[in-house]
């Protein structure tokens, strides 16, 4: 059996990295992606899906030194269930549930130019880190 993702996004916080206890370099980037469709009475739905990914290896190092809040990317990889749930990560926020769901990748390209810097529009743009959920 075989499984890919492929996701494209934009960070909604700047990533995280770690080292495992055997010096193997991680990453984790907070990807959000949107939607945007008329519902069914005429009026514009957003609709943000988000996605905890993690990264390993030198590519972890490049994802961790050349992304920031708002990067777009574009993500190959593969859903991790979470073990608890077999299913996605569940969250509460101030009474609003939601979902977050976790990849590990295989690549992740990066869509944003050096140019884009801060101006470039993000998905993640104007959110404090507290409302991202995870």
């Amino acid at each position: 059996m075989f499984q890919t993702l492929i996701l494209i996004g934009n960070l909604g916080k700047e990533p995280e990295m770690r080292f495992t206890p055997s010096g193997q370099p991680v990453t984790t980037l907070s990807v959000a992606t949107n939607r945007r469709y008329s519902g069914a009475n005429g009026q514009p739905v957003k609709e943000t899906a988000w996605f905890r990914v993690t990264v390993w290896g030198k590519q972890a190092e490049t994802c961790n030194q050349f992304l920031h809040k708002g990067s777009k990317v574009l993500v190959e990889g593969r859903l991790t269930p979470d073990p608890e749930t077999g299913g996605p990560h569940v969250w509460e926020n101030n009474g609003k549930h939601g979902a977050s769901y976790e990849v590990t990748a295989s690549t992740v390209r990066f869509l944003s130019s050096r140019e884009d810097g801060e101006e470039g529009e993000a998905i993640g743009a104007g959110l404090a880190d507290s409302d991202i959920p995870f």
